[in-house]
């Protein structure tokens, strides 16, 4: 059922934009496990990391929030093709690290978004992530390889699903062009000190990992998105420092 909606995830991707995938996955990490860290700028994120999954030929098995799996579509296709729920701001919260773990010993690949949401920093660069990301490579041995996107927003601002239509109607318009690339391993062996201070460390290094990741794909727009989601809250709490 997950390789079909990889597939699927194609054809609904292409009438709403251009997608391009570019960078690569070395053939030993292709086998897992491994943890794809991306950036999140838009609710049609998911979609389009999915068709950018099954274009590069990997099937991961995503961390997504517990809202999905709560849908009437979404949801029972999301727990039959074996993905991972983050029930954020609940009890169970705690419950996906060890899952998401778990399925790394067994060899899985897993996509999660460090940032715990859709960043709100004003220039949409990463903001600081969450240290689980690092906590399950630790607990794991799974390398990182971070994921960069951009262009989604311009498909789907950050109040989707409010004025659904209409995004949708302007997106199979303009059918902007969306870029997906695959960076180069983090190195997190050098990390040293007590297991807080080591996730801290390493979640800094996935954060720059995405940001660099994420700097060819912008060009020419490295202040200013050449498109600005109007939708967008700011929220300068978790903005993190620019090399």
């Amino acid at each position: 059922m997950w390789r079909f909606m990889l597939a699927l995830a194609r054809v609904v991707v292409f009438p709403l934009c251009r997608l391009r995938v570019s960078g690569d996955i070395p053939a030993e990490l292709r086998r897992g496990p491994l943890i794809l860290a991306a950036n999140h700028i838009s609710p049609f994120d998911p979609i389009v990391m999915t068709a950018a999954c099954h274009k590069a030929r990997i099937a991961p098995r995503i961390m997504a929030t517990g809202g999905l799996f709560d849908a009437p579509i979404a949801g029972p296709a999301m727990r039959k093709a074996g993905h991972i729920r983050v029930s954020r701001g609940s009890a169970q919260v705690a419950d996906a690290l060890p899952e998401a773990v778990s399925a790394l010993k067994d060899g899985a690949l897993v996509l999660v978004y460090p940032e715990g949401r859709i960043g709100l920093d004003p220039w949409m660069w990463p903001e600081r992530g969450k240290a689980g990301v690092a906590r399950m490579a630790a607990m794991s041995g799974a390398p990182v390889l971070p994921v960069a996107q951009w262009g989604t927003h311009a498909v789907l601002p950050y109040t989707t699903p409010k004025h659904l239509l209409r995004s949708l109607l302007r997106a199979m318009l303009r059918r902007p062009v969306v870029h997906v690339r695959f960076g180069d391993p983090v190195d997190l062996t050098s990390l040293s000190g007590t297991a807080g201070a080591q996730a801290m460390k390493g979640t800094r290094l996935i954060m720059d990992g995405i940001h660099d990741t994420l700097v060819p794909l912008r060009e020419g727009e490295l202040e200013t998105p050449r498109f600005v989601d109007t939708t967008r809250t700011i929220d300068m709490a978790r903005v993190r420092p620019r090399r």
